[in-house]
């Protein structure tokens, strides 16, 4: 498989309720371009861990979990920085909470595509709709 331009990030933490739609909502990315996610669960107590695996099993090619026996927040680790960086391969990082998702499955198109016209941009971001 070629390197992927994007890396997504998604963090979870007892995110159950949650975590299948971001993964989908990444997983729906229509892009002229490769890219992977990085899945960091950090101990969740309820099964976060296991949907993250089930995901995991059926696109290995394309998600690369990481999976904390330990809770890294509460022991001050930086965990974007310190454990989802290092593995990273995508020239851009795109960041996707676990209890959030993307819904327009041209976003990354769109985004990438900007930053890599015009190389003085350097950080992008989208409109959100916050839902209770």
């Amino acid at each position: 498989m070629p390197e992927p331009l994007v890396s997504i990030f998604i963090t979870s933490y007892n995110h159950e309720k949650y975590i299948r739609q971001a993964i989908e909502g990444c997983l729906m990315q229509e892009t002229s371009y490769p890219y992977e996610i990085i899945i960091h669960d950090d101990a969740s107590t309820d099964n976060s861990a296991q949907i993250i695996r089930e995901y995991a099993e059926k696109h290995p090619d394309l998600i690369n979990p990481i999976l904390q026996k330990e809770n890294q927040y509460s022991k001050g680790v930086k965990i974007t920085v310190k454990v989802m960086l290092p593995v990273a391969r995508g020239k851009y990082i795109a960041f996707c909470e676990g209890d959030d998702y993307w819904t327009d499955p041209n976003k990354l198109e769109k985004q990438i595509t900007t930053m890599e016209n015009d190389p003085s941009i350097s950080l992008c971001f989208t409109a959100t709709k916050w839902v209770y």
